[in-house]
């Protein structure tokens, strides 16, 4: 099947999904259609039954994508890996591409903070961001209304710092790998509890 005949097939449970939700489940590695030689997209049923796997859980259930890649593997088995054999690096044109958002949309990112550039090149996080950014404006939410959500990842990256830095001014060796694990481990664990705090918050709105 064609994406947009996916699409077709879940508009009807799920009338908010667009090619770009679609797009975006793919890059987070949660869906691995095949590409026909001239670049499409080819889906299966199985495909399907992912999708709807994944926005019933985050429509009934809140639950972030982390948590429902576990789920699946358990309901569908394991993914092939994903290409990580080489780290990513793109340009703006390839980024604005790969992410299916305008220049405009880009500069405004930058402009506010969300993502940076490194020597003109923009990394793996970079594109999720990009790419959940656009989602996001599905919803009327741009760069400018995301400050708050900037603003409470910096405030939990100096939480991880704090903890991280007695393990550095050690210098004994390993430390670097050490405080590495640790920082992983809690940024895990703040995403968890972040995850959870907003859950909690959105069903006090629907008066859950």
């Amino acid at each position: 099947m064609s994406i947009g005949e996916v699409l077709a097939l879940l508009r009807s449970e799920f009338p908010d999904v667009t090619i770009s939700k679609i797009r975006f489940l793919e890059g987070e590695g949660l869906i691995e259609p095949e590409r026909s030689p001239s670049g499409f997209r080819k889906f299966t049923h199985l495909h399907v039954e992912q999708l709807r796997f994944i926005l019933t859980e985050q429509r009934d259930h809140y639950l972030p994508l982390r948590v429902i890649k576990d789920k699946m593997a358990e309901s569908f088995g394991r993914p092939r890996a994903v290409q990580q054999a080489q780290e990513v690096k793109l340009s703006r044109a390839e980024l604005l591409e790969r992410a299916g958002i305008d220049d405009e949309t880009l500069t405004e990112l930058e402009d506010y903070g969300l993502l940076a550039p490194v020597a003109r090149r923009y990394d793996e996080e970079a594109l999720k961001i990009a790419r959940t950014v656009g989602a996001l404006a599905r919803f009327g939410l741009h760069a400018r209304h995301l400050r708050a959500v900037k603003a409470a990842a910096e405030r939990e990256a100096g939480l991880v710092e704090q903890t991280v830095a007695p393990i550095l001014k050690r210098r004994r060796p390993g430390a670097i790998g050490e405080a590495d694990e640790v920082a992983r481990e809690l940024s895990n664990l703040l995403l968890d509890l972040h995850a959870s705090l907003v859950r909690t918050e959105v069903r006090s709105v629907l008066g859950r």
